[in-house]
């Protein structure tokens, strides 16, 4: 079905959106990772349904390309659970954004996200979610002591 007929069922999807998302095939091709049309327009109603669940309201093209761009090269992300998983990072990246109070930047919570998918969460989406990212989001919330009388938590390097 084309994106025009689609767009009459479905007209909170942007041809921009879906045009710019595109076009990160370019880019994340050489990883072995591409994004079909269908995928690309079930991404953008993810961030939508996302942005109306979590009160938030985007300008703009979003984040889904960022996402996507810092991802690519992830060793966990192969193109089996590709889609799978750019769904699940656009829910909790919207979801983090809340909890944060908005207090971190769009690319330092993706570059953050990145860093412990690939890193203490060796690409587990629950463990970046209820464990890493819940931390973080606490962290911000109730700036944390770092002066060294934690004693206790498990974050020695005050790292969020």
């Amino acid at each position: 079905m084309s994106l025009e007929l689609m767009s009459a069922f479905l007209p909170s999807i942007p041809k921009q959106a879906v045009d710019e998302i595109e076009k990160c095939n370019g880019f994340t091709s050489r990883f072995g990772l591409t994004l079909s049309r269908q995928d690309v327009i079930e991404l953008v109603e993810t961030r939508n349904l996302s942005l109306k669940k979590y009160g938030r309201i985007e300008f703009g093209g979003g984040i889904i390309d960022k996402i996507i761009r810092e991802f690519c090269d992830s060793p966990y992300i192969s193109m089996h659970n590709y889609v799978e998983t750019l769904h699940e990072l656009i829910e909790i990246f919207y979801f983090y954004k809340n909890e944060t109070l908005d207090l971190i930047s769009d690319d330092e919570l993706i570059k953050f996200m990145k860093s412990s998918f690939d890193g203490k969460c060796q690409g587990s989406i629950e463990l970046l979610s209820e464990r890493e990212l819940d931390k973080m989001a606490h962290n911000l919330r109730y700036a944390p002591d770092c002066s060294g009388d934690n004693e206790g938590e498990d974050d020695e390097d005050c790292e969020y």
